[in-house]
């Protein structure tokens, strides 16, 4: 009698979140219904960010304290075999030595640590407080860090708007020396500060929002908790500004009674700042909620396990960024609809995962965005843009990929001897000449940029791919084009691609 196999053990996930104030790690299971069973938690409050908005840079007292903290939770994540998500926030993002952090980081702790942009962290939070909110619900959320202030629009999960200001409990309190007392002057300044940044970063309109705004930050917590104690994690912006005149008129001894140690150096800070936001958003409320940015990594984690979950966030992202560009939207979703039904058709010749699918329509979508430098060689220009871009969504190395896909859809093809390649794990090169060769036989497809093809269908034989197009209009210079990319998918898929026209009238 065989033995039946037994069924594959849920993986472990892993969240760390390198903040301004401290580091934190989260461990956690996914169980039958979707959710997550807390494991671990482990919070240090090492402040890496302290310092780094005066002098730029990341002491190397921090940065040991840092890595410490970090080989530690490293063996906690390997010894439960964790999937990890690393990510850092403001404090390095702004330091001049953030290269030098994160390559220590790897070689001493074995981490990939990810310096996310500020789009995408309020991407993370934002995923991490509305996880599993009903689908039409409006929300509106503020999160105040260290560093940095995130403020997003949501319909369920999904956000609608991000925007990440360079206020944190941690910066203004530096900034403004604020850590012991406060004066009437500094708090008048401090005030117009938040003011100023606010009216500079957030329009002046926005769409009509939720009256309550939920507060997601430790510093969120501290700040309500204090304004209303009575009213359940709920405070009015009247209450939010009594508290602000309180918590800046009370001496530092007894603000350390009151707060942790190191919460009650910011806290008036973090105050000032959850006033200027809650009066400019023109909320009647602030409501703490305690999830926030590692919840967000551990529910991206999640969904990272599921290869067939479509992701419509990232090609809304990538048209959002095509229209900054002034790019041809019919043509880019053009190119992304044919090289998504080549990827879907080839499945079993190109052999690479579901979870690469929407790099590619990325890829496809942005692939002509150099043309607003310049024509010549905007392939180039294009790997340059998409390299340097804030796409929310995407960790560093997936945008590197993309941005390479992108690089190679016309001149030089994707050879891993090529120049272009270099940098790349062997898998990663295998993975981007693949990808980008669909994506050269899409682009051909529309080269007269009129969308002759109506669809096609792949037939893929023991010795050549076949494509059935169905078109509209003549396809000579289509075809014309297509034929000259005939030797290079022979080279990457060893089979030859033929081509078959059917006309389909108008």
């Amino acid at each position: 009698m065989a033995l039946s196999a037994r069924p594959s053990p849920t993986p472990v996930l892993a969240a760390i979140d390198v903040g301004t104030n401290a580091v934190r790690l989260e461990l956690a299971r996914p169980d039958a219904e979707g959710s997550l069973e807390t494991l671990h938690q482990e919070r240090d409050p090492i402040r890496p960010g302290e310092g780094v908005f005066t002098t730029g840079e990341m002491p190397p007292e921090t940065a040991d304290r840092l890595l410490a903290t970090l080989r530690r939770y490293a063996a906690l994540c390997r010894r439960h075999k964790a999937q990890v998500r690393a990510v850092a926030t403001s404090a390095l993002r702004e330091a001049r030595n953030q290269q030098d952090i994160v390559r220590r980081v790897h070689e001493e702790a074995g981490l990939e640590l990810e310096v996310v942009s500020g789009k995408e962290e309020a991407r993370l939070i934002c995923l991490g407080v509305l996880h599993r909110k009903p689908a039409n619900t409006r929300s509106l959320l503020v999160d105040i860090g260290g560093g940095s202030t995130e403020v997003a629009i949501a319909t369920g999960e999904k956000p609608d708007e991000l925007w990440s200001l360079s206020l944190g409990s941690v910066r203004l309190t530096e900034v403004f020396d604020t850590a012991r007392a406060v004066t009437p002057k500094q708090l008048r300044l401090m005030r117009s500060f938040v003011e100023e940044t606010l009216h500079k970063t957030l329009p002046e309109k926005l769409p009509a929002l939720p009256r309550v705004a939920l507060g997601s930050s430790g510093t969120i917590g501290a700040v309500v908790g204090f304004a209303a104690a009575d009213n359940g994690g709920n405070a009015t912006v009247r209450q939010l500004t009594q508290t602000v005149e309180a918590l800046a008129k009370m001496p530092p001894e007894r603000r350390r009674k009151r707060f942790d140690p190191r919460r009650a150096d910011i806290i008036v800070s973090g105050a000032v700042i959850l006033e200027g936001v809650a009066r400019h958003l023109g909320v009647e409320s602030v409501s703490v909620v305690n999830r926030g940015l590692r919840d967000g990594l551990l529910v991206d984690l999640l969904y990272r396990q599921d290869e067939t979950r479509e992701d419509p966030s990232l090609a809304d992202a990538a048209i959002v960024m095509g229209q900054r560009f002034r790019f041809d939207e019919k043509h880019a979703r053009q190119v992304a609809r044919l090289s998504l039904a080549l990827f879907d058709g080839l499945a079993s010749l190109h052999q690479l995962p579901l979870s690469v699918r929407p790099h590619l329509e990325v890829a496809a979508l942005l692939h002509d965005i150099g043309t607003a430098v310049s024509y010549e060689r905007h392939h180039r220009h294009t790997y340059y843009l998409i390299h340097n871009a804030d796409i929310p969504g995407l960790a560093d190395r997936e945008r590197e990929i993309i941005a390479r896909v992108a690089r190679y859809h016309r001149r030089s093809p994707p050879e891993l001897s090529h120049s272009g390649m270099a940098g790349l794990t062997p898998s990663e090169a295998r993975r981007v000449r693949k990808l980008a060769t669909l994506l050269r036989v899409a682009n051909s497809l529309d080269h007269s940029h009129h969308q002759p093809i109506r669809d096609f269908k792949v037939t893929d034989g023991r010795e050549a791919v076949t494509l059935h197009l169905h078109a509209r209009h003549p396809l000579d210079l289509e075809l014309w084009n297509a034929e000259r990319e005939v030797a290079a998918f022979r080279k990457v898929f060893g089979k030859r691609l033929a081509f078959q026209v059917h006309s389909t009238g108008r």
